[in-house]
């Protein structure tokens, strides 16, 4: 049995709020901050509407770092979740690490000011960490998260060395929207609009974003959503895991955008609305990818009407017993059944999930350490099993070809 505190209350925060109520037996005592604490009240009672769970809310300032230490020191959580911001992450791991508490987050950290997200800020804090004799589990959603576990479990069970992975995340979904984004507008927009990057034969390789004239892009079959078009990008669980598979000669990391979501994303980028820096309007400094995200659909509002699928896995080369081989692992989740569930969108849904079950494995002591860990660097067994019992199964299937 264990206490958590869950930072941030957007869609992911009500998906995991939704499944720690659902897993009682692990979570006995379950907070929730954000701050803004409607958002919170409105998750608070969905959730005691379909479990008769019981969530503690908490307004919480999460750059505060005095202010998180004092909520941290009221609540004396078991671990602390968190699916707030990226910009945030650093803040909240030093109130971990200024009162002993296990931390967990499902993305990577970000600076404000520059679109760029890499690990060596949270990797810096290993040692710190292993010296207060605490826990950090970083990336625990789907991707980065799940495929992370995929490959270990790959590795594992199916592989001497695996030497080549590609990531394809799609969502075959439709919200009815001219134009949204699947979670906060502001990390989305962020992270497509980047350069391109993989990783092949030892060195990265940079090719132009996904709306630019020469951005790489082909047509895969996906398991029941059909051909895509599928877009490369750099992804965060790109970095960590040329770092902990050894051998990997190339790893990539595709998703599939809609003709009109990528003219949407060119006309905005084209008008200066995706910017990062602040401009002066009227005296008043704003922000132009904030201001587009305060007029853009709230992703937690798009699950009502969302249909369709997502479907995300890897497929994966290598050698097993001297002998060439290929693997697809993936998952197919719907949207439809997501918001029956927890009243949520199915990208929610894959990021809330695996960010539950990682909770769970290190308050059950499956997954445990002292120092910052990425997924992969954990037995991948009992997560694997976990998404088949918390509504994530996955499917495998021989793939006797690279892509």
């Amino acid at each position: 049995m264990g206490k958590v505190l869950i930072i941030g209350a957007g869609g992911v925060g009500g998906v995991v709020t939704h499944k720690c109520a659902m897993n009682g037996d692990t979570f006995n005592d379950i907070h929730l901050a954000s701050r803004t604490i409607e958002k919170c009240g409105i998750i608070q009672k969905q959730v005691k509407n379909k479990t008769k769970a019981r969530i503690t809310i908490h307004t919480l300032d999460a750059d505060n770092v005095r202010e998180t230490v004092s909520l941290l020191n009221h609540v004396k959580p078991d671990l602390v979740i968190n699916v707030a911001l990226p910009y945030q992450d650093l803040s909240i791991m030093d109130a971990c690490l200024e009162t002993g508490i296990d931390y967990m987050d499902t993305a990577n950290y970000e600076p404000r000011d520059v679109a760029k997200f890499e690990y060596k800020w949270q990797w810096d804090y290993h040692d710190r960490f292993k010296q207060k004799g605490i826990m950090a589990l970083l990336g625990s959603g789907f991707d980065p998260g799940v495929t992370n576990v995929f490959s270990a479990y790959a590795l594992k069970h199916h592989f001497d060395v695996i030497k080549t992975i590609d990531i394809l995340d799609c969502n075959a979904g439709s919200h009815g929207k001219a134009f949204a984004t699947n979670f906060n507008p502001e990390i989305n927009i962020r992270e497509v609009t980047q350069a391109a990057r993989h990783w092949e034969k030892g060195q990265w390789i940079e090719t132009p974003p996904i709306i630019e004239e020469g951005a790489v892009h082909f047509t895969f079959d996906y398991p029941v959503a059909g051909k895509q078009e599928s877009y490369l990008l750099y992804h965060e669980e790109l970095e960590s895991l040329v770092k902990n598979i050894k051998g990997l000669e190339r790893i990539r990391f595709w998703m599939t955008f809609s003709d009109n979501y990528l003219t949407h994303l060119k006309v905005l980028q084209n008008v200066g609305m995706t910017g990062i820096k602040p401009v002066n309007y009227k005296g008043m400094e704003i922000v132009p990818i904030q201001f587009l995200k305060a007029v853009l659909p709230e992703p937690s509002s798009l699950g009502k009407n969302y249909t369709g699928k997502t479907v995300i896995g890897n497929v994966m080369t290598g050698v097993k017993d001297g002998k060439e081989k290929g693997l697809y692992i993936f998952n197919v989740c719907d949207h439809a059944e997501c918001f029956r569930e927890v009243n949520a969108q199915a990208i929610s849904y894959t990021t809330g999930v695996p960010a539950m079950i990682g909770a769970k494995l290190i308050l059950s002591g499956k997954w445990n350490g002292k120092g910052v860990f990425n997924m992969e660097e954990m037995d991948p067994d009992p997560f694997m099993d976990e998404l088949n019992k918390q509504g994530l199964p996955w499917q495998m299937k021989d793939f006797p070809h690279s892509l």
